[in-house]
């Protein structure tokens, strides 16, 4: 079924500012990275005014990003409620193969397991790529030696093999100094990607803090000089003032920070990966607010996915993932 209405353009109060970002508290910011002319706006959505509700949850990294979604369909529907849950990428999937939720969001891509328990509870899905993140790695502010770590320091630091200790234990010359680590929980996407990419699949050490709120994680590093922890960019950005982020080194060997354009162009590898979205077929057929939902989600993602502190895909992604979502929802 595809839902044929007239549509309306509603224009946010912000400029579309690149660095500003969303917190698991419901909160927006707006900070400028070379976008202070630019106007931002949200695009098309229903006239027709829609009832009922989008069930939503998953990823706490996806989350400011659809959060803003919600609170800008709002203002257009706001008889559709649509609270967006923190799961974590693999608890919203449980839900998600429960029937209990529309809308699934993700860090990582759904797993074969999933997958298989996905279908035999009869859901049909679609995957939309809706924005690009670049996980970033963070110390105490007051830490004046971490310059910069390579893959085989991560994964040597957080590896319960890896017998590290103190900063002495990473790299000679670096102090005695006990490390505390703080991790996303095990329900996480971020941690599943960190697990494959950083870990190879090997034993993360047992005595890392984790939790699927990544504010925890933030205020956990800023309360303990000897702090390290990883979470979306999104998170970094918010709480910059407060946090040092981390060069990685990456396959060329060039130290590289997460931003902007490193993020986009690739150059900040092994942790750059896009974020996801997860849609039921049959809400999206038959459930005419959970459709404009998603339409209204992949007009907009771009522009709110760089003013919540991600970034964003090409113009021709967005126009092909609405391609689909008016193939799938016929």
């Amino acid at each position: 079924m595809k839902f044929k209405t007239a549509l309306a353009t509603v224009t946010l109060s912000s400029a579309l500012l690149f660095a500003g970002c969303g917190n698991g508290d419901g909160s927006t910011s707006s900070n400028a990275e070379g976008n202070e002319n630019n106007s931002s706006k949200v695009e098309e959505t229903s006239n027709e005014k829609l009832t009922g509700s989008v069930g939503i949850d998953g990823s706490s990294t996806v989350f400011p990003i659809i959060e803003a979604v919600s609170e800008e369909f709002a203002a257009v529907q706001p008889d559709v409620k649509a609270p967006v849950g923190v799961s974590g990428t693999g608890g919203g999937f449980k839900r998600f193969i429960a029937g209990e939720t529309d809308i699934s969001n993700a860090s990582r891509p759904i797993k074969d397991e999933e997958a298989q328990l996905v279908e035999e509870a009869g859901i049909d899905y679609t995957e939309f790529e809706i924005a690009y993140d670049g996980l970033s790695v963070v110390v105490n502010k007051d830490n004046d030696f971490v310059d910069q770590l390579t893959v085989d320091e991560l994964k040597k630091m957080w590896l319960e093999s890896g017998n590290v200790k103190t900063w002495a234990d990473v790299r000679d010359g670096w102090p005695e100094e006990p490390i505390s680590f703080f991790s996303p929980g095990t329900d996480s996407g971020t941690y599943d990607y960190w697990n494959e990419v950083i870990l190879e699949d090997e034993q993360m050490r047992k005595d890392a803090t984790l939790s699927e709120d990544d504010n925890v994680l933030v205020q956990g590093v800023m309360g303990d000089k000897g702090g390290i922890g990883f979470f979306g960019f999104s998170y970094y950005y918010e709480n910059k003032d407060n946090l040092k982020v981390v060069p990685i080194v990456n396959g060329k060997g060039e130290a590289i920070v997460p931003d902007h354009d490193t993020i986009m162009g690739g150059e900040y590898e092994p942790l750059s990966r896009p974020l996801y979205m997860y849609v039921s077929n049959k809400a999206l057929a038959e459930k005419e607010q959970v459709y404009e939902y998603v339409k209204f989600a992949l007009e907009n993602a771009g522009t709110l996915s760089e003013e919540v502190g991600y970034v964003s895909l090409k113009d021709e992604e967005y126009k092909a993932a609405l391609e689909k979502l008016e193939e799938v929802s016929k």
